[in-house]
């Protein structure tokens, strides 16, 4: 078997798209917050110490699907036309969805999938100190084109 990211030496290799035509292409992932009923209505009242989580987590999902050639060895990076990042409030949970476009010669799947994560990880930043028992997860592409 043949693998995309390594040369016949077994050496990590940047996949060669020189050569792929430049198409439109979108992802979108999701993941979820798992939070306290407790944090759920801190976060409804505008009561935590940090203060809103979702603007913060937004930007910063923003920014980390602009930067993941930065974070992800083997990543091309991209100029991305459009993020978005989109954050929920659930009876215990808050959900994250980003979608991503370019106009490019490779995907943005992982560009998706990586504001999702940093998105995540910014809540838990904004709201451990009134939950111990936050979980990231779920965390999955949903859709992707070209």
């Amino acid at each position: 078997m043949q693998f995309s990211h390594l040369d016949s030496e077994g050496r990590a290799r940047m996949v060669d798209v020189g050569g792929k035509r430049e198409t439109a292409r979108t992802a979108t992932a999701q993941g979820c917050v798992f939070v306290s009923p407790a944090t759920i209505e801190l976060v409804r009242e505008s009561g935590l110490p940090k203060g809103n989580p979702f603007e913060v987590a937004r930007i910063a999902g923003i920014q980390a699907a602009k930067r993941t050639a930065d974070l992800i060895p083997l990543c091309h990076t991209l100029h991305l036309d459009y993020v978005d990042v989109r954050i929920g409030l659930g009876a215990d949970r808050f959900p994250i969805e980003a979608e991503v476009k370019c106009r490019r010669s490779t995907g943005v799947e992982m560009e998706a999938l990586s504001a999702v994560a940093i998105a995540a990880l910014t809540i838990y930043d904004m709201c451990k100190a009134v939950d111990k028992e936050i979980r990231i997860g779920d965390i999955r592409l949903l859709s992707k084109t070209k």
